[in-house]
């Protein structure tokens, strides 16, 4: 199945195409003064209360200047996440900051869980297929999958990836260089799905996977005196002194 998001949300243009024939060529003085307010704070907008300080214009004029400015479509309504209450506008051949809008995981002000269910379930998936993943093989599994029709950065990747771990989804291990981290630099942060029970799925990996020996293929060779121990363990001993 594909989910086809809107790209416009998901990478930060600064600026769109305009018009070489402007409609701010017949705008009166109080407009103009407004408009090249509003328009110098580009990307960042500008709250209501802020334009009338700095342009000491009356408030009927600029309320009445912002209905033109808007109507000649020069000038945009944006949320602004941080104070939603407060009327926040900008040219409209900007589109707001991630400080504006709080980035990828906002629409018009409001958090997209759908989206971000969206990517939690294709995370988990392709770390499940993967048995063992760093944050670079999660990220390009999902790209050729082709399940997303939208370009997704690492950073973006590892957000989710940091949530599933906190709702105890997948846990982050180091690689210990062995068997299923044979692939895996030592030291290198990945991650493993965790079952949610014995009814069939996943496998139940359990809390001792978050330690050395949950992984280690030498763990029914270990014993207290013998040659292989957790006495003698390199990995074990790193991992409390961590």
């Amino acid at each position: 199945m594909t989910w086809t998001l809107g790209m416009s949300r998901l990478l930060g243009q600064k600026r769109k195409q305009t018009d070489s024939k402007s409609p701010a060529e017949s705008l009166t003085e109080q407009e103009r003064i407004l408009y090249n307010v509003i328009r110098n704070k580009q990307d960042m907008g500008i709250w209501t209360r802020d334009m009338k300080r700095e342009t000491s214009l009356p408030d009927n004029v600029v309320n009445k200047s912002l209905k033109v400015l808007q109507a000649k479509n020069l000038i945009k309504e944006v949320v602004n996440i941080q104070n939603k209450g407060r009327k926040h506008y900008m040219a409209t051949e900007f589109e707001p900051s991630k400080e504006i809008t709080g980035g990828t995981w906002y629409v018009e002000g409001n958090l997209d869980t759908e989206f971000i269910q969206i990517l939690k379930e294709q995370c988990t998936k392709q770390i499940y297929k993967l048995k063992v993943a760093t944050l670079e093989g999660i990220t390009d599994s999902i790209k050729r999958s082709g399940v997303l029709n939208v370009e997704l950065t690492k950073q973006q990747i590892d957000e989710i990836v940091k949530a599933l771990v906190l709702d105890n989804e997948i846990i982050e291990l180091k690689s210990n260089g062995m068997g299923e981290f044979a692939s895996i630099p030592v030291g290198k942060i990945c991650y493993k799905c965790i079952s949610k029970g014995s009814g069939g799925g996943e496998p139940k990996i359990g809390a001792m996977a978050s330690i050395p020996c949950g992984v280690c293929p030498r763990i029914h060779q270990c014993t207290p005196d013998g040659i292989i121990s957790p006495q003698t363990c390199v990995y074990y001993n790193k991992w409390l002194d961590f």
